[in-house]
């Protein structure tokens, strides 16, 4: 029964092991996922934003690859630009729309707000067009 429990616990050990291997060597790569599994990724991943006081546009990139939808202007000097980030699916039509992303707003290149504020404070600071 000793030898038994020992077995056991010896399989719970390295398959704890490898699954730590694998996550460290192997980290998620956005490219690779099928579309189901980046939405879902890239919600947790910006839900996890709100968390973090400062964030460069860089890190999102690099966790998430490159956006879906872009917008940006300069003014005054200052680069705003709109990341969209495709999170859920609306039509099943192969087409990636705004209202199937999260935006996020970057000012600066370092992030400012998620959501509908960040649609908000970047059509607030849009120069008009004359």
């Amino acid at each position: 029964m000793l030898r038994i429990f020992a077995l056991l616990l010896a399989g719970i050990a390295l398959y704890f092991i490898i699954v730590a291997g694998i996550l460290r060597f192997y980290p998620d790569d956005p490219e690779q996922m099928n579309w189901q599994i980046r939405e879902a990724f890239n919600a947790k991943y910006i839900q996890s934003l709100e968390q973090e006081p400062k964030v460069q546009q860089q890190q999102v990139i690099e966790r998430l690859g490159g956006p879906d939808i872009t917008r940006a202007y300069r003014k005054d000097g200052v680069v705003y630009q709109l990341l969209y980030y495709r999170t859920h699916r609306a039509i099943a039509d192969g087409i990636t729309t705004e209202d199937e992303c999260t935006p996020l707003l970057f000012i600066d290149r370092q992030l400012v707000a998620i959501g509908n504020e960040a649609i908000d404070l970047y059509e607030q600071q849009r120069p008009s067009a004359h």
